[in-house]
């Protein structure tokens, strides 16, 4: 019957706008809609769905959806994911289309999902990135932590047949709530999954790069997100969508200063907005919220999960690894996986391609079958070894997975090549005396009225792509500079972050500095990729944006002395990439990145409270003399 119904939808171009194809739909039994998705009918075959309302210690109860499965020879473990972007479809009778990892689902757990307080169908407040509290001393004293202590808890109790075991995962919001359960300091969580964790927002993770605010990703996200909940509901609410372009460059352009949001978009009535705007600097409010800290006697089984590509939130992924590494035994359990993924792309996809880069196998695929599946059966079911090494990463230009017993790995040593006269990249910094015309320095005018763009494309919604896009656009714009190596001869392998080390000097008192990390293709490769030529192709690797006034505090922000050279240097996230013979390496440096950063207005002023009139010109220089050798130091593998 579906399948007939599937054809004449096809033969006759039926939408499922036109009402006599609804009012059919309507009235279909639910389990024929499963038919059409083997997944959704495996999990509506096997599984039982119960809603409950979970008391926590202060009285709030939060809404909770288990799943568990009709078979009970034997008890299952538990896998927790705790969310504010719904626990959904709510109702007895509505089943998910899939348990994100489906080999998980025919392994047979029981699949819990829970909204957050404050969102959705749960009660009590929603604060975002609720701080961890380590000194709760009564019943009203909650975190997250502490509300993953209490479900747990119950479900212990109350989850029919379950074996006494918990996992707990998440992706990038649920990421950090999987994050806050490995410090819940329950015995019953014996694995937790951090997946694209949100760990820090001022430094790292989708609001703020070091220091600079990323205004695309924050405006779409907290217009809709942001609003306040006036009862429980099982609908979310939507977002900004009064564009009148499909150009994000152009709109964002015409809205201004930051100072304009607020009552010409109504972000206003957003409250976190209001705290973004209210915190220019890292002071306690984001330190607050930054668990990395409290990342200190870890009892489960980690496995952080992140993509190399991500945009949102790679930085978090590889750095909530490294606090564990850092304040616990090192013969703790704990791992990371990075593949080259976009955000949440390990779970949904097959991670073949990116834009125009291709990867050469299903890493999707092979990340659900092969090591997300092992690492939650050996820990919750003691089915087999794990097989997993400290850091399972993809290394992409040779497009192969690699296995190191530490990250970064034990030989790698870190190299510096400079920036040096004429565009070029080298590894012996320049010998040229300061004050030399036309060596010293390379000069660029940064103008806030035609910031450098993040991508050549013009669209509305912003890409997931642009961090593997073509930089030639860029390379050919007057206010971005170039430098590269000589066409390699041997292969040159990175594993680790990158530092940018730069002498800088500008006619204004702030400004940003972004570097980017880039794979020249040799200009004889064949072939295209979407209709682009892959032959001298600039390969975005890495790219990173450092606000100026950060420079030597992100607490405490400094202007530029007008004219005096300062050093500017900060950290790029984490690669593992390997440039082939025939290719360069190059790196670009600009002003803007828009209009995923916002612009600077190149004044020491609030940015978050300035006008549009408080936005100049400014003239920089990257010196690269024997007295201010501006450098990137790269992870070369030996």
């Amino acid at each position: 019957m579906i399948r007939n119904l599937v054809h004449l939808i096809a033969v006759f171009g039926l939408r499922t706008s036109d009402f006599a194809l609804r009012t059919f739909l309507l009235f279909l039994p639910l389990g024929l809609f499963a038919q059409l998705d083997p997944d959704a009918a495996f999990i509506n075959e096997n599984y039982t769905k119960r809603e409950v309302l979970i008391p926590m210690r202060d009285g709030v109860r939060l809404f909770t959806a288990i799943y568990t499965p009709k078979d009970r020879s034997q008890k299952y473990p538990m896998l927790l994911r705790r969310t504010p972007y719904s626990c959904g479809p709510y109702g007895a009778g509505a089943y998910p289309g899939s348990f994100q990892n489906m080999n998980l689902a025919q392994s047979g757990y029981i699949f819990v999902f829970q909204d957050v307080r404050g969102r959705y169908m749960s009660g009590g407040q929603f604060v975002d990135v609720r701080p961890f509290n380590p000194n709760k001393k009564t019943p009203q004293d909650v975190d997250e932590a502490s509300d993953t202590y209490d479900t747990v808890e119950w479900l212990l109790r109350y989850a029919e047949n379950n074996n006494g075991r918990v996992g707990v995962l998440g992706i990038s919001y649920p990421g950090f709530y999987a994050t806050m359960s490995a410090i819940a300091g329950h015995p019953a969580i014996k694995a937790v999954s951090p997946q694209a964790p949100v760990t820090d927002w001022f430094i790292g993770d989708d609001f703020h790069h070091n220091g600079a605010f990323m205004v695309m990703d924050a405006f779409s996200f907290y217009s809709g997100f942001g609003k306040k909940r006036p009862e429980l509901t099982t609908k979310g609410q939507p977002g900004f969508n009064d564009w009148k372009t499909s150009d994000n460059y152009q709109f964002f352009l015409n809205a201004g200063a930051l100072s304009n949001y607020g009552k010409r978009y109504g972000m206003d009535s957003i409250p976190f907005w209001n705290d973004l705007m209210a915190h220019p600097n890292n002071d306690a409010f984001w330190q607050a919220r930054n668990p990395r800290p409290h990342l200190k006697n870890i009892k489960p089984a980690v496995m952080t999960v992140g993509g190399l590509f991500d945009a949102e939130d790679c930085w978090g992924a590889w750095n909530v690894y490294k606090a564990i590494e850092k304040q616990n035994p090192r013969s703790h359990p704990n791992h990371v996986v990075m593949g080259p993924w976009v955000h949440g792309g390990w779970a949904r996809g097959t991670g073949e391609k990116l834009g125009n880069v291709k990867f050469g196998s299903q890493t999707s695929e092979y990340y659900q079958r092969s090591v997300e599946y092992r690492f939650f059966e050996h820990y919750l079911k003691d089915r087999g070894e794990h097989g997993l090494p400290d850091a399972l990463v993809f290394e992409t230009g040779s497009n192969r997975w690699t296995s190191h017993d530490q990250w970064p790995p034990a030989d790698v040593a870190f190299k510096p090549f400079y920036l040096l006269p004429g565009g070029n990249l080298g590894n012996e910094k320049a010998s040229t005396a300061v004050g030399k015309a036309g060596q010293a320095f390379d000069e660029y005018v940064s103008d806030p009225s035609k910031p450098v763009p993040y991508t050549e494309d013009v669209h509305l919604r912003r890409t997931r792509e642009y961090m593997t896009d073509d930089q030639r656009f860029a390379s050919r714009r007057p206010d971005v500079l170039v430098y590269q190596t000589e066409v390699l001869t041997d292969s040159l392998r990175l594993a680790g972050p990158i530092t940018a080390d730069l002498w800088v000097s500008t006619t204004g008192t702030d400004a940003d500095f972004v570097v980017k990390l880039i794979d020249v293709f040799p200009d004889t490769l064949k072939g295209e990729e979407n209709g682009i030529p892959m032959g001298g192709y600039q390969m975005l690797v890495r790219g990173e944006i450092m606000r100026g006034r950060y420079r030597n505090s992100f607490e405490n922000p400094e202007a530029f002395t007008p004219g005096a050279v300062a050093r500017v240097q900060f950290e790029l996230p984490d690669v593992a990439h390997l440039f082939k013979p025939g290719h360069r390496l190059m790196i670009q440096i600009q002003s803007s990145w828009f209009p995923i950063a916002d612009r600077n207005p190149q004044q020491f002023v609030d940015i978050y409270k300035c006008a549009d009139e408080d936005f100049i010109k400014a003239s920089h220089r990257v010196w690269h003399t024997a007295e201010h050798p501006s450098r990137v130091v790269l992870p070369v593998v030996k």
